[in-house]
């Protein structure tokens, strides 16, 4: 049905990457989760106060706070299809994950008042009121919530789009907790014990559980997560493409919304080519990139010796001092400053991230196994893998 309403509705939808038809689907599913969620709400709450069960009316406001879910995704669909101006060059497709933030704070507050509603009712225990229409209820309830998981999954992946996989994590996670209250309404009677308020617990704690997973994700995308390794190595493989490039590091992504990534690297060429010819071909390799992935790509020129005896005799002796010692570093802009006595290796070494030792026993430690007839010196440059 979802299917058929964004054909009908959404002009050029089979063009997923375009932010606008991205907004479109966006809002429609919002739209139609409103609906959805306010159906769901109201029976629930009318059979929840009928037959007095704090279980049935929680996940009665859960689907209200799904309803103000669905206003706020609407809200951010619109926002993140304005484009860039002067205040906001990057563009607004962040507001997509700052709305799926608010999302994820205000499931956790339901689930936290769920959570004290339902311990109330378990110190404070009612009679069982069994009815069938309630069992009918809960089961629709289950039904249209499996039907929303599977219409945001699927969307969501096809418009790449966290806040329609938020509202798809949101909906099973609904399935869940109904699912709990459903077999609470079923046994209660059958075992004369009120599970109510014990239900309204597991619901509570469901709901918490997938407002952290929601809150974590949306904070990582913020805080500015790894790239996905796929993407940096095909990014990689079309910058190494060209035959001016020797090699490439210091490659960072920086994204700013699904359709908004930008990128830096830095690129070795030779030394001795012609400046504007590789120069060119760096201009080349943005454009490629930027018309294949559509990412805005800038790249660093670092020029090195090639086929330099000298260069490649102390590059050796610190690839040896490397494996000697048994460690996952690498090093790249290497170049040598000689003088009759002594050299100085200059480069930028990469370590991991939980790597123990200090600068100053890395350098100890290299200097150890790097066997030279002149003095050697190290100028280096610690880095962190970006990518």
């Amino acid at each position: 049905m979802v299917n058929l309403l964004v054909k009908r509705f959404v002009k050029d939808y089979q063009n997923t990457k375009d932010s606008g038809v991205r907004s479109a689907v966006g809002r429609l599913c919002g739209f139609i989760g409103i609906l959805a969620n306010l159906f769901l709400f109201v029976i629930k709450y009318v059979i929840g106060v009928i037959v007095n069960s704090v279980s049935i009316r929680a996940d009665a406001i859960n689907n209200l706070s799904d309803a103000c879910s669905n206003i706020i995704s609407i809200v951010s669909f619109v926002v993140s299809n304005k484009p860039a101006d002067e205040d906001h060059p990057f563009g607004h497709e962040r507001s997509e994950t700052i709305a799926s933030l608010f999302v994820g704070l205000i499931v956790g507050y339901i689930g936290i008042e769920m959570a004290k509603e339902s311990i109330e009712k378990i110190l404070h225990p009612s009679a069982i009121d069994f009815r069938i229409v309630t069992l009918v209820i809960l089961g629709i309830s289950i039904v249209v919530k499996l039907w929303m998981y599977a219409y945001n999954k699927k969307l969501s992946k096809v418009y790449d789009s966290s806040l329609l996989e938020a509202t798809a994590l949101d909906s099973i996670s609904d399935v869940m907790g109904t699912g709990a209250v459903f077999l609470s309404t079923l046994i209660s009677p059958l075992v004369g014990w009120n599970l109510d308020g014990y239900m309204g617990i597991i619901v509570s704690f469901i709901i918490l559980y997938n407002a952290y997973t929601l809150i974590r994700e949306v904070l990582n995308v913020l805080l500015g997560e790894a790239p996905d390794p796929n993407l940096v190595n095909k990014i990689d493989r079309f910058i190494l493409k060209s035959p001016e490039v020797l090699g490439v590091h210091d490659l960072m992504i920086h994204n700013y919304g699904p359709n908004r990534l930008f990128a830096s690297a830095h690129v070795e060429v030779d030394a001795s080519d012609d400046i504007f010819k590789v120069h060119d071909a760096i201009d080349n390799i943005e454009r490629e990139i930027k018309k294949a992935m559509g990412i805005e790509l800038v790249l660093h020129m670092d020029p090195v010796k090639v086929n330099d005896p000298l260069t490649e005799h102390y590059k050796k002796l610190v690839v040896d001092a490397i494996q000697a010692l048994g460690v996952s570093w690498n090093f790249h802009d290497f170049r040598i400053v000689s003088g009759p006595t002594h050299v100085n290796l200059v480069f930028d070494l990469v370590i991991p991230y939980d790597e123990t030792m200090t600068p100053s026993q890395i350098e100890e430690n290299l200097l150890a196994h790097i066997k030279s007839d002149k003095k050697v010196y190290l100028v280096l440059t610690i880095d962190h893998p970006m990518a």
